[in-house]
C-alpha cells in the first residue's frame, strides 16, 4: 500500500473518531465491582476476574459495566478496536480440564439463552447458529466438540453468531527465522498468555504469546470479517466460560480496550503477575531410580493383597449393583459420606417434609448439598428416584435444580443429592413468609422469566423432549443469588421430538395445575406443560393458590374481574403498597397467563412464544405467527375483551373435582384388570407434592 492511501486512511479514522466519544480502559489486576460486572458463577478475588472454578455445569460471564458504541452517529462504518488481555485457564486436581473461553461483543449481559459445557455460557442449542444473536467473538477451546466442526482440543477460533467457527487456527504462534515457525502453546496448562485483537476496515487479526514476550509480527488469525448486521450501533464487551463434567479455572489477570489507540496494549503489566501452574515434584535421575524399583515392588505385594481381598467382596457386592445404576452420571455416592454430610440425617438437619419424603441440608466435600431420602415403602418411589436420577443426572441448566449424585441403602430407601438452594421455594417466598421475607414485584417477574428459560430447555434444548408434568410454585427453588430453578423431576417423562405424547393410565400431576385434556384423556404434552405454567404465573403474581377453601377458583375469579375491568386489581394485595409495577404491565402478564391456561391446548402458546413474551419481544413473536389464525399478540389483547357468552367458552371446560376423583378411580380399576404393573405410570393426584 502506498504512503498516500496509509495517510488517507489514517486521516478517515482521526476524522471519524473525533466525532464520538472513544472508549478506552485498561485493568491491570485491579478488577472490581465497579469496573466489570458479573454473571453466573464469575467472581473477583485478589483483583483478578475469575470466570470459572469447581462449579460442575456452571457458567461466568463478566463485561465492561457500560454499551459502547460500534459506529459513530448516522454512519454505518464500524469503529476500529483494539483489546489485549492475560489469561489463564488453569486444570483442576482428579478432573479432566475443560471447556475454554470467549472473548465477545453481545447485545445481552446475562446468562439466559445460554447453556454451559461445550457452549461455553455463548449459546445453546435452539439459538446456536442464528442469525440474529448478534454476537461476535472469539474463543479459545480447549476440546474438541464434532458438532462444531472443532479443528482440536486447543484452538482459537472467530465466532459469528454460532460455535461453527468462521476461522481457526491451533492455538500458538510464528517465530523463528523469517517468522515461519509455528510454535504449539497447551491453553490448559495453567500458564499466562496475553492475546491482541485487533479490527479495522473489516480486517481482523488474533495474535497470541505467552505473557512476557513481544507481540509476535504475523497473527494467529487474519481474515476478513463483515460485522454488517451482526453487531447492534450499541453493545457490551466482555468474556464467558463454561464448565460441564469436565473442569478449570480460568481467569483473566488484565485487560485493555480501545477505539483509537493500538498500542494501548503495552499499558499491561506483564511482569510479577500470579502463576497458576500445577508444578510437579523432580527427583534426581538416581533417586528416581531407586524409588522407581521400591516402588514397583511394593506395587506388587500390595497388588496381590489387594486383589484377594477385591475379589471376595466383589463377589458379595456384586448382586447389590444393579444394570441402571451403571447408566447415570453423576455416580454413585458412598452411604457413609451422606451420613456424614447429614450428621446421620438428624432431625435438626430437615429442611423439607412431603409425601415424596424427607429433605435434608448437608455439608458434602465442603459444599452445601439438599439431600432427599426417599422411602422404600412408597409405591412410587423407584420411578420417581429414575425420573429424578436419569433426567437431572444428564440435564444440566442455570434454571434447573443441580444434581450431584445418588445413593441406594440397604434397606432399599433412595437418597438423591443436590445443589443447596439458599433461598429455599418459591411457594415459602410469596405465601408463608414475614413481609421482609416476600418477593418484590421485580423478583416475581425475574423468576418466572428463569422458569420459562427452564421449561423451554426441557422441551426444545436437549436430544429429547421432557415433560415436567408437575410445574408449581413448590416445586421451584431460588438459589443463593435468587435466580429460579426448577426441581422435583419424580413426574418427569422422557420421548423424542417427534414421538407420541406421553400417555398414562392414572392422572399425573397436583389438583389444580393439571391441564384438563390431561384429566380427560390422561395424555400429557408440552401444551400441558404450559397450562402449568400459566396457573404458576397467575399464582405468583397474585399471591393466590390455584385452589383455596371457601374461595372461588384463581381462574373463574380473575374472569370475572376482567368482565368488570378490573383484572389488574388481582394483584397480590401485599405488593399494593410496596407498587414497584404499573397496571399495563400486570395487565399483559395476567391476559398471557389466562392465554397459557386456556382449556383449549391449540390456543396455547410454545414455551420458546412465553419466554419472547416475557422478555418484551411481542414483535419477533407475532411477525413469526404469519399462518396462524390470529398472533399471540392479538390472543392476549382479545383476552380482556371476550363478552360474558365467549368468557364461559375458555374454561367452562375445566374438570370439576368430582371429575377428577372418577377418573382417578375409574384408571385404577381399568389399571388393575389390564397388564399394567405396579409402579408404571402409578401416580395419582395430589393435595401437594413438596421437593
Amino acid at each position: 500500500m502506498s504512503p498516500l492511501k496509509v495517510l488517507v486512511i489514517l486521516l478517515h479514522t482521526v476524522a471519524t473518531l473525533s466525532t464520538i466519544s472513544a472508549t478506552d480502559f485498561v485493568y491491570n489486576t485491579n478488577f472490581n465491582s465497579t469496573n466489570i460486572i458479573l454473571f453466573g458463577n464469575a467472581s473477583i478475588g485478589t483483583s483478578i476476574l475469575t470466570l470459572t472454578n469447581q462449579s460442575f455445569f456452571s457458567i461466568g460471564r463478566a463485561f465492561y459495566p457500560r454499551k459502547i458504541p460500534t459506529k459513530p452517529a448516522n454512519s454505518s462504518t464500524f469503529l476500529p478496536f483494539a483489546t489485549s488481555f492475560i489469561f489463564s485457564i488453569a486444570p483442576i486436581k482428579n478432573f479432566i480440564t475443560g471447556h475454554g473461553f470467549a472473548f465477545l461483543f453481545t447485545s445481552s449481559r446475562g446468562v439466559n439463552g445460554t447453556t454451559s459445557a461445550e457452549y461455553i455460557g455463548l449459546f445453546n442449542l435452539s439459538n446456536e447458529g442464528n442469525p440474529h444473536n448478534h454476537v461476535f467473538g472469539v474463543e479459545f477451546d480447549t476440546v474438541r466438540n464434532e458438532e462444531f466442526n472443532d479443528i482440536s482440543g486447543n484452538h482459537v477460533g472467530v465466532d459469528i453468531n454460532s460455535l461453527r467457527s468462521s476461522s481457526s487456527h491451533e492455538a500458538g504462534y510464528w517465530g523463528g527465522t523469517d517468522d515461519k515457525e509455528f510454535k504449539v502453546l497447551e491453553m490448559k496448562n495453567g500458564e499466562n498468555y496475553q492475546v491482541w485483537i485487533e479490527f479495522m476496515h473489516s480486517q481482523l487479526n488474533v495474535t497470541m504469546a505467552r505473557v512476557g514476550q513481544k507481540k509476535p509480527r504475523v497473527p494467529l488469525i487474519s481474515s476478513n470479517v463483515n460485522l454488517s448486521g451482526i453487531l447492534m450501533d450499541e453493545t457490551y464487551v466482555g468474556f464467558t466460560a463454561a464448565t460441564g463434567k469436565i473442569l478449570d479455572n480460568t481467569k483473566i489477570l488484565a485487560w485493555s480496550f480501545s477505539n483509537s489507540n493500538f498500542s494501548i496494549a503495552d499499558a499491561l503489566v506483564t511482569e510479577n503477575l500470579p502463576s497458576f501452574v500445577h508444578h510437579k515434584r523432580w527427583f534426581s535421575k538416581g533417586r528416581a531410580l531407586a524409588v522407581g524399583v521400591s516402588s514397583v515392588v511394593c506395587v506388587l505385594i500390595i497388588g496381590c493383597c489387594s486383589y484377594i481381598v477385591f475379589f471376595v467382596l466383589l463377589r458379595n457386592k456384586a448382586q447389590e449393583v444393579e444394570d441402571w445404576e451403571l447408566e447415570y452420571w453423576p455416580h454413585r455416592i458412598g452411604l457413609n459420606e451422606i451420613d456424614a454430610a447429614t450428621r446421620g440425617f438428624s432431625e435438626e438437619n430437615v429442611i423439607a417434609v412431603g409425601g415424596n419424603g424427607k429433605v435434608y441440608k448437608g455439608v458434602l466435600h465442603g459444599v452445601e448439598v439438599a439431600v432427599k431420602r426417599i422411602p422404600q415403602e412408597r409405591e412410587e418411589g423407584m420411578r420417581e428416584f429414575l425420573a429424578e436420577v436419569s433426567i437431572l443426572g444428564r440435564m444440566k441448566h442455570r434454571n434447573l435444580v443441580g444434581l450431584r449424585g445418588w445413593c441406594k441403602n440397604e434397606r432399599g430407601n433412595f437418597i438423591v443429592v443436590y445443589d443447596f438452594m439458599n433461598n429455599g421455594s418459591l411457594d415459602k417466598r410469596i405465601f408463608e413468609c414475614e413481609e421482609k421475607m416476600m418477593l418484590t414485584w421485580e423478583e416475581r417477574v425475574q423468576a418466572l422469566k428463569n422458569v420459562a428459560v427452564g421449561i423451554l430447555y426441557l422441551h426444545e434444548g436437549w436430544e429429547v423432549k421432557v415433560l415436567h408434568r408437575d410445574i408449581k410454585a413448590s416445586n421451584v427453588l431460588l438459589d443463593k443469588d435468587m435466580n429460579a430453578r426448577l426441581g422435583d423431576f419424580g413426574l418427569a417423562h422422557m420421548h423424542n421430538h417427534h414421538g407420541q405424547v406421553a400417555r398414562t393410565t392414572r392422572v399425573i400431576g397436583t389438583i389444580g395445575y393439571i391441564a384438563p385434556e390431561v384429566i380427560r384423556t390422561g395424555r400429557s404434552s408440552t401444551m400441558s406443560d404450559v397450562f402449568g405454567f400459566g396457573i404458576l404465573m397467575l399464582e405468583v403474581i397474585c399471591g393466590r393458590r390455584p385452589t383455596e377453601e371457601h374461595k372461588p377458583g384463581l381462574i373463574e375469579w380473575l374472569v370475572s374481574l376482567m368482565l368488570q375491568g378490573q383484572i389488574h386489581s388481582a394483584i397480590d394485595e401485599r405488593l399494593k403498597a410496596k407498587g414497584g409495577y404499573t397496571i399495563e404491565e400486570v395487565e399483559r402478564l395476567l391476559h398471557m397467563a389466562l392465554l397459557c391456561s386456556n382449556s383449549d391446548p391449540s390456543v396455547r402458546p410454545t414455551m420458546r412464544q412465553v419466554v419472547k413474551m416475557l422478555e418484551g419481544e411481542m414483535d419477533s413473536v407475532e411477525s413469526g405467527e404469519e399462518n396462524m389464525e390470529m398472533s399471540l399478540l392479538g390472543k392476549i389483547k382479545s383476552a380482556a375483551m371476550w363478552s360474558g357468552t365467549e368468557c364461559t367458552s375458555p374454561y367452562s371446560g375445566y374438570p370439576t373435582f368430582d371429575e377428577i376423583k372418577m377418573f382417578s378411580f375409574h384408571s385404577m380399576m381399568s389399571g388393575s384388570g389390564s397388564g399394567t404393573f405396579p409402579g408404571s405410570e402409578s401416580e395419582i393426584i395430589r393435595e401437594d407434592r413438596v421437593f
